[in-house]
């Protein structure tokens, strides 16, 4: 699973900075050569630490731990078929934007 967190980074100091949001892909599945997956993607609200429940369907990560500090996604999409050897983790996160958030085209 990857966990992309944006933080303010406030000029005043450390201790002024927050989270503003974050965002979850993780791995639904890859070809049987492993080189290409496919991936669901959840955009959380800010403060969220753990990925919502949705997203560990069918595994065993969910754990009560888990669920109690969970915070539903406010956006979910899929990248399906993904090239994951011949790219880098920015196209990835590029893709998983455009799946959250169709309508920016």
């Amino acid at each position: 699973m990857i966990r992309i967190k944006i933080d303010l980074i406030s000029a005043r100091g450390p201790e002024h900075s927050k989270n503003i949001g974050c965002m979850y892909l993780a791995n639904k599945g890859s070809s049987d050569d492993g080189k290409r997956g496919d991936y669901v993607v959840a955009v959380c609200k800010r403060g969220s630490e753990l990925p919502p429940i949705e997203l560990y369907a069918g595994t065993e990560v969910a754990s009560r731990d888990c669920v109690k500090a969970l915070k539903k996604a406010t956006r979910v999409g899929e990248v399906l078929n993904y090239p994951r050897l011949s790219y880098n983790v920015w196209r990835l996160v590029s893709r998983a934007l455009r799946s959250a958030f169709p309508e920016e085209g």
